[in-house]
């Protein structure tokens, strides 16, 4: 515990994309981070701060939800707090703290669904989820084959309305959120399969965990957690179940309870509620000019690795061509295995590897590095095959010609051979330049933030799926229509044919 919080910072990992009433960005102020974890890691921040008798705040982490686990482990945060449930799978590989919210899941359908009225009427049907959830595992226990996974709690409300799925389970924050303010959806009998929403930490991090307890015990004897629940309209009568022994009494009497867990007629009301519409209601009223600037940001991070990755494909990817052509045999075969390896392998697992299973070897890197290498070193593979084949394509005559005139091999290949096989290669390493340019999107997954995930991120947070996605598109095209110019003007400017 002396390690994580020394600094006097919280750090906490949560999945941006999370969305309403999780942690999301301010549809009005899209800088802002809001959310009722985002209050809660704030108040827990502030407990901590009493009871280890020195200043400490909460400092949020985005990360691909899929990740949570491995970016924990990997110690790129000290905790996850991300509506994650506590779950028997995950119990074995971290350790949790007390529950801070009891949820359930909720069936919701369309308006004028009428063949379904529970869970077992949805066999033969599909059912969206959030991929990784504990929904998507009620509904394989309950043989619910047409299981739709989605990687954000969005789009399976979207798919509803559009009839491409019959049916969506999920979480009751969600559904509160994002299909009870629908007037096309309504929900379908009454929640069920009760959970609990914990903190996550590293298995060896007992006296964090326990410091944590502690605070969230005192955030609900103040009431102070019933006061952010009531906000967020999560506060329910299941909340009774947070209290435990020994100061069960006082934690009811905070969370608006008496000692048999009857909610209290006169409980203290939140000072303040949010409104149910809070995303819908103003997503379409607001203009996506606000998230230009933010969206230009994450364009100087896409421009930013692909340059760097580039730079880094093109010195390596010459270092194994020319290898391959002209080294001895052994080395012709490292540089053909290096050629087939790189280009076999999907670029999604290297990133992984590099960044996640390195780690677990001691090494670390940090995420935009990691992202600079896995694509230099996977684009470096293609280099070396437009270096080679330009190279190849240079008549041998001119070869001749040079040692005709006294040149040594080295010489001749630096100012005759290689200045022509550059003027043809110009063009495929520009496509390969613009691809580049796409494909940095996959470096969302080691928790970098570039142009398709500030999209993402904004999106889902605005409803604004349309207006940003031309944003982000024009933005791609500015940065990569320019590069067909320059190509052909430097094929011009150095005579190609």
């Amino acid at each position: 515990m002396r390690q994580q919080l020394a600094s006097g910072v919280l750090h906490w990992g949560g999945d941006e994309e999370g969305g309403i009433p999780f942690q999301f960005r301010d549809p009005e102020h899209p800088e802002r981070l809001l959310g009722f974890e985002v209050e809660l890691a704030d108040a827990l921040a502030r407990e901590l701060s009493v009871l280890l008798k020195h200043k400490i705040v909460a400092q949020f982490t985005p990360y691909e939800w899929v990740s949570l686990a491995t970016g924990l482990a990997r110690g790129d945060f000290d905790v996850i707090l991300s509506g994650y449930e506590i779950t028997p799978e995950r119990q074995q590989q971290m350790r949790f703290t007390r529950p801070y919210y009891i949820y359930a899941q909720q069936l919701v359908v369309r308006r004028d669904e009428t063949r379904i009225r529970g869970l077992a009427d949805c066999r033969g049907l599909a059912v969206g989820t959030l991929s990784g959830s504990a929904a998507e595992r009620v509904l394989e226990i309950a043989g619910i084959v047409q299981r739709v996974g989605f990687d954000g709690q969005v789009e399976p409300f979207l798919e509803l309305e559009l009839g491409r799925v019959d049916a969506v389970l999920l979480d009751t924050p969600i559904v509160t959120f994002y299909a009870e303010p629908n007037p096309r959806l309504r929900t379908v009998g009454a929640p069920f399969a009760h959970g609990a929403y914990g903190i996550a930490l590293r298995p060896a991090d007992a006296a964090l965990a326990a410091c944590l307890d502690e605070a969230l015990g005192r955030l609900m004897e103040k009431g102070e957690l019933a006061q952010i629940l009531g906000k967020w309209r999560l506060w329910n009568t299941d909340q009774a179940r947070l209290a435990r022994p020994p100061r069960a009494a006082a934690e009811l009497a905070g969370l608006g309870f008496d000692p048999q867990g009857r909610p209290l007629p006169d409980r203290p009301q939140p000072r303040e509620v949010v409104a149910p519409d809070l995303v819908t209601g103003r997503a379409a009223r607001l203009s996506f000019w606000r998230y230009a600037p933010l969206l230009l940001r994450a364009a100087g991070v896409t421009v930013l690795l692909t340059v760097l990755s580039m730079g880094v494909a093109m010195a390596v990817g010459l270092v194994v061509a020319v290898a391959r052509l002209y080294g001895p045999r052994p080395l012709r075969a490292l540089a053909l295995v290096y050629v087939e390896f790189f280009r076999g392998i999907p670029l999604l697992l290297l990133l992984f590897f590099l960044y996640f299973g390195l780690a677990q070897f001691g090494v670390e890197m940090p995420a935009v590095l990691t992202a600079i290498l896995g694509f230099g070193l996977n684009y470096a593979a293609y280099e070396a095959e437009i270096y080679r084949s330009a190279i190849l394509s240079v008549p041998a005559r001119q070869w001749e010609a040079a040692r005709a005139l006294g040149m040594t091999e080295a010489l001749a290949f630096r100012r005759i051979i290689f200045p022509q096989a550059f003027r043809t290669a110009l063009g495929p390493m520009t496509n390969d330049f613009v691809a580049l340019f796409k494909d940095t999107s996959l470096v969302s997954v080691i928790a970098v933030r570039e142009l398709t995930k500030e999209y993402l991120v904004l999106a889902r947070s605005s409803l604004q799926f349309v207006e940003l996605g031309l944003l982000t598109a024009a933005l791609y095209l500015l940065m990569s229509v320019p590069l067909g110019y320059l190509s052909r003007w430097l094929e011009q400017r150095a005579g190609a044919r």
